[in-house]
């Protein structure tokens, strides 16, 4: 038998990173290794985790708002970023939203959007994980389309109060401080959408979790409640004005996800080859027949596309010249091609495939969500073809 090469050696993927992306890329897979892929599969079983215990950890790592600067984050590059949501992927999608919620859309938008004392309150502690965020724009009816979100915020002298509910929100049951937008008499239409800093404990906010989830167990869901919530003028976001600011949110978000996907793809086709290379059927293993080494050939090559695909956003990032349309393209792509090599590899597996020893179920779990948030398939093929012919086709 011939020695074995991966994917990553196959396509020569070593040769395009430099030394900072590969200590990175390799720091967060070592702390992957020994701190999260034991429990993980506990943690999805129990639809349970250990927030607080990890947020220290991953803060003490640098994952948060590690692509920010300033304020206790590091600075680094987009790409190594999204190489340390590849490798947080590759353990959980749960472990990768958690690092993505944390730093690309609470983190981003204060960074961005907001004061100078709302960065310097919120951002060092966020980066630690001493302080967690969440951010609030999907709600109950307004999913793909945020122009028509119902939440609301009326003046009230120095004040404003906001009413209205969001729903499917990362963290929001253990945050403490919402990112939460929405629409204002400011301005008429999506011009008036605004955010606001809203901390866990104002009186009328609440977050009640959702429980029984078959998805991103590992991971914690809720909904916000906005009853009558009172917040001085100070807690709006001055910068972000209309859909604009919740947008470039997301686009963070959606860049995160289209390395993400690509760890849990490898973590699933890695396991699938080691499986099926000591698995014997017919008294010889199962790597060895034909039909299974082309789905191994086919997925490697599937695979192989949507890391040079994800390398080369984060080269264009990287230079400040990524459109959204690009990100669309990569998250479009990376996950459709990743949820793909995940239920093929649960086939080699047989029935193996379907027991939580194995991540191959529980990636192809958590990828169904990962198809849906952060822009629907559909959506970001609208993106892409409204790049193409200049023709919008979303109404």
């Amino acid at each position: 038998m011939s020695e074995r090469k991966t994917t990553e050696q196959l396509f020569g993927i070593d040769r395009l990173l430099d030394d900072d992306e590969r200590a990175i890329a390799a720091t967060v897979a070592d702390f992957g290794a020994k701190r999260l892929r034991p429990q993980v599969a506990g943690w999805f079983e129990d639809g349970a985790l250990p927030v607080r215990e990890l947020a220290r950890e991953l803060g003490d790592v640098g994952l948060f708002g590690m692509h920010l600067d300033g304020y206790g984050c590091a600075g680094t590059s987009a790409t190594a970023y999204g190489l340390a949501c590849l490798e947080a992927e590759a353990v959980d999608s749960g472990l990768r939203s958690f690092v993505s919620v944390q730093g690309s859309l609470s983190m981003f938008a204060i960074h961005r959007w907001g004061s100078e004392e709302q960065k310097r309150e919120w951002l060092p502690r966020m980066a630690t994980g001493e302080a967690l965020g969440c951010f609030g724009l999907t709600e109950p009816d307004y999913g793909s389309n945020p122009a028509g979100m119902l939440t609301n915020a009326r003046r009230d002298g120095d004040d404003w109060i906001l009413n209205g509910s969001k729903m499917w929100i990362t963290n929001a049951p253990v945050a403490d401080v919402a990112v939460v937008w929405a629409r204002t008499d400011l301005e008429q239409g999506s011009r008036g959408i605004r955010g606001f800093l809203i901390p866990a404990g104002t009186p009328g906010f609440s977050a009640p979790e959702i429980k029984h989830k078959m998805s991103l167990r590992a991971s914690v869901t809720g909904e916000i409640v906005l009853d009558d919530v009172r917040v001085p003028a100070s807690a709006m976001l001055p910068e972000a004005q209309g859909l604009r600011g919740p947008l470039s949110c997301l686009n963070e978000a959606r860049f995160g996800i289209v390395f993400g996907a690509v760890g849990a793809a490898r973590d699933c086709l890695e396991t699938a080859i080691e499986y099926a290379s000591t698995r014997e059927v017919f008294d010889k293993p199962l790597a060895g027949y034909q039909m299974t080494q082309a789905k191994l050939a086919d997925m490697s090559v599937e695979l192989g596309k949507a890391y040079l695909l994800a390398i080369q956003l984060g080269r264009i990032k990287d230079s400040g010249k990524i459109a959204p349309e690009q990100v669309s393209l990569g998250k479009l792509n990376n996950v459709r091609e990743a949820i793909e090599i995940a239920r093929k590899c649960r086939t080699i597996l047989g029935a193996n495939g379907i027991t939580l020893e194995y991540p191959v179920i529980r990636h192809a779990n958590n990828l169904e969500s990962v198809l849906t948030y952060e822009g629907t398939s559909e959506m970001h093929q609208l993106m892409i073809a409204k790049a193409l012919t200049g023709e919008d086709a979303f109404r």
